[in-house]
């Protein structure tokens, strides 16, 4: 079976994906920068000893990261465990897109592997929205061009720096309101984070469409997507393992190659 691990700033998401392509596992853990290999490697251990999926049955590892601080750590803690060689999914390998873009090398990993897992299972033209610590909006045109896209301050983040900015706003958890309109502080507040972030898509999807002069399949991915997705007017597809399935893609891709 084939281990896939995507190292974002705030989560490594991993998973196990079978013979037949199947995500079998999906986890998330915490990204952390001062964590050794083998603490790395405890959390893997863990995880699949709590699913019942024995580390001999994983027999590839395949990896992308926005984390360069973080790679080789984790990319030693596969090793280790595992004892399998990792592919890293950067320049070089084979996407099967074309990246109209300024410079391709400034493209995230993440991006690309968002890209490829859509382009692979929905119809083109796309728009793949990927929420994690910055929320990311990609536009896949018909003929599997790569034509760019937005990037913003992610749902988190954009709520901890508005309550460490002012003196009486409390933090809260992402719960969604009965009603936009709140009537106490907590509600305000969960209210103006979830919908702000709902309509920010709205609007960029319709601006996106009206662009490329194409209506595209919507595709959402990322930890925090599930919450604000329901929130949308504009329907969209929610599929929380999309890196997963891009990994697993393309290291058959390059594999065979």
């Amino acid at each position: 079976m084939l281990l896939a691990v995507d190292i974002g700033n705030t989560n490594v998401a991993f998973g196990i994906v079978d013979e037949n392509d199947h995500v079998i596992l999906f986890e998330r853990i915490q990204t952390d920068h001062n964590a050794t290999a083998s603490e790395y490697a405890s959390h893997f251990k863990n995880i699949l000893e709590m699913n019942s999926i024995s580390a001999a049955s994983v027999t590839d590892a395949v990896m992308s990261s926005v984390v360069p601080s973080v790679t080789e750590t984790v990319m030693e803690a596969l090793r280790k465990y595992f004892h399998v060689d990792v592919m890293c999914i950067g320049p070089g390998v084979k996407t099967g897109l074309n990246i109209l873009i300024d410079n391709p090398s400034q493209l995230g990993s993440d991006q690309v592997v968002d890209a490829v897992a859509a382009a692979h299972q929905y119809p083109v033209p796309l728009i793949i929205i990927d929420m994690g610590t910055a929320t990311t909006v990609s536009v896949v045109d018909s003929q599997k061009n790569y034509r760019g896209g937005v990037i913003m301050p992610g749902m988190k983040i954009s709520a901890e720096a508005l309550t460490a900015r002012t003196a009486k706003l409390p933090k809260v958890n992402y719960e969604v309101p009965a009603k936009i309109i709140g009537t106490n502080t907590v509600d305000c507040l969960r209210s103006g984070i979830l919908y702000s972030n709902a309509c920010a898509l709205d609007g960029i999807i319709e601006r996106m469409e009206k662009e490329i002069k194409e209506a595209c399949t919507v595709v959402a991915t990322g930890g925090l997507s599930a919450l604000v997705v329901p929130l949308c007017r504009r329907s969209i597809i929610h599929d929380g393992s999309l890196l997963i399935k891009g990994l697993s893609i393309l290291y058959r891709k390059n594999r065979k190659s």
